[in-house]
C-alpha cells in the first residue's frame, strides 16, 4: 500500500489540463460504465450488485469522457453530433475526516498514455485538499499500486508504506464463507 500525506496549499490548483476531446467530471460513471472500464482495464470484475453501491458510499469520485464527433447531421448544416465515451475514473473512499484511500483508477487501454490517470489523480487529490479537515495535521491518503500504476503514483507524491512500517494486507475473495 502506498501512501501520502496531504496539507493545503495556498491556493485551490487548475483542473490538470487534457487533450482535446475529454472532459474530466465530478461523479461516477453508470454501473454499467463502471463495470467496463474495471474490467478493461484489468482490475478485478465485479458484478452490478457490488457497483451499486458505489456512488452513494464513496467520498468524491470522478470520470473523463471522450467526445468523438459522429456524422454529420442530414440538415445539411454542418453540425455534428457527439457521442460521448466514458474512458477514465477513479474515487475516494473515506471518512471525510483524516482517512482517504483512493480505489477504482481505471483508463481504457485505447486512451491510455494521454496523461489520463494523472489528471484523476490530481483531481482526487485536489478535492482532498480542498474538502478535508485543515487542522494541521495533514490528510492521510492511500492505495493499492498495482505494476502498471506505480510510477504515477510515486511521480505524484506517493511513497511505498511497508518501510515505514505498514503492510496492506486482505482478506482473500472468498473469505465470508469460510
Amino acid at each position: 500500500m502506498a501512501s501520502a500525506s496531504v496539507t493545503a496549499d495556498p491556493a485551490p490548483a487548475p483542473a490538470p489540463a487534457l487533450p482535446e476531446g475529454y472532459t474530466l467530471r465530478p461523479g461516477y460513471p453508470p454501473i454499467p460504465a463502471y463495470l467496463h472500464l474495471r474490467a478493461a482495464a484489468g482490475l478485478t470484475p465485479k458484478t452490478a450488485a457490488q457497483a451499486k453501491p458505489v456512488a452513494q458510499h464513496s467520498w468524491y469520485g470522478c470520470y473523463i469522457t471522450f467526445s468523438n464527433p459522429s456524422n454529420t447531421d442530414n440538415n445539411n448544416e454542418g453540425t455534428a453530433d457527439k457521442e460521448e465515451e466514458i474512458v477514465a475514473m477513479g474515487r475516494i473512499i473515506g471518512d471525510g475526516g483524516w482517512y482517504f484511500h483512493i480505489a477504482d483508477m481505471a483508463v481504457l487501454p485505447t486512451h491510455q498514455r494521454k496523461g489520463l490517470g494523472d489528471a484523476v489523480l490530481k483531481d482526487l487529490l485536489r478535492h482532498i485538499k480542498e474538502h478535508a479537515p485543515q487542522d494541521g495535521t495533514g490528510a492521510y491518503v492511500t492505495l493499492f499500486a498495482d505494476g502498471p500504476g506505480r510510477k504515477l503514483y510515486a511521480k505524484n507524491g506517493f511513497v511505498e508504506a511497508l518501510p515505514s512500517g505498514q503492510l496492506g494486507m486482505m482478506l482473500p475473495m472468498g473469505w465470508e464463507g469460510r
